[in-house]
């Protein structure tokens, strides 16, 4: 069996969008609409071939300076879409946002590029970028979870300490099934790229582990840091 990975021609690729032609036709059949799907579909393509030049470029560049700036970006980024989940106290809790994802999410990814991976320099891009996406990505959305469902209780008369018990519980989900079903039900995103590419099974499952344990850690010290600055601001409200 051959290592090396498979070239994707643009004619082949072109292949992967038959069934979901397919699926177009069944929502239109059904009355559904298609419209969203389209728009979905669009974003997408258009998403995902911008983000290829760019990554390209940003790791041709080989510089720390631009790898830090993509980073305070991605962190700014992930502290704003987190709270849109309360757009009316957006603008109050964004501090609280980003300071929560740049502690669960930043701490947790220098531990594990600099510590685990030994990482030389220490923004070699291929390495931090996509790691620091995950981390980001699921503090994010952990934060987005727990703003919700923190003050959705309190609308409904729950003291504050419950509040903040239900609302990091509700936080912890989406990451808590994760590590139950893979595995068992699904085999992630970097684990399978590395096994297309040739990367032995054994090695990707090792590096799997790592990821779940960064996912893990951003999203829950993320959630207690963000949770501990809003049931301050909120007490002194009170």
């Amino acid at each position: 069996m051959e290592d090396a990975v498979i070239t994707l021609s643009l004619p082949r690729l072109a292949l992967a969008f038959v069934p979901v032609f397919i699926a177009l036709l069944i929502l239109w059949r059904w009355s559904f609409g298609i419209g969203n799907a389209l728009y979905a579909l669009g974003r997408m393509l258009v998403q995902l071939m911008a983000i290829g030049y760019v990554l390209a470029w940003i790791f041709g560049a080989d510089n720390g300076l631009l790898i830090a700036l993509v980073l305070a970006i991605m962190m700014t980024a992930s502290a704003w879409i987190a709270v849109g989940s309360v757009p009316g106290r957006r603008l109050q809790l964004l501090a609280d946002s980003w300071i929560a994802i740049v502690t669960g999410g930043g701490l947790t990814l220098a531990l594990i590029t600099q510590l685990v991976l030994s990482v030389d320099p220490w923004y070699v891009p291929r390495y931090v970028v996509p790691l620091a996406g995950m981390a980001f990505a699921n503090s994010m959305t952990a934060v987005s979870l727990a703003a919700e469902r923190l003050f959705s209780e309190l609308e409904h008369g729950v003291e504050l300490a419950q509040a903040r018990i239900k609302a990091y519980q509700a936080a912890m989900i989406p990451v808590i099934n994760a590590m139950f079903a893979v595995g068992l039900v699904s085999l992630p995103g970097m684990m399978t790229g590395q096994i297309l590419s040739g990367v032995s099974p054994l090695v990707a499952a090792r590096y799997q582990i790592m990821v779940m344990c960064l996912i893990f850690a951003a999203a829950g010290i993320s959630t207690a840091v963000f949770l501990a600055l809003v049931m301050r601001r909120l007490a002194k409200e009170r």
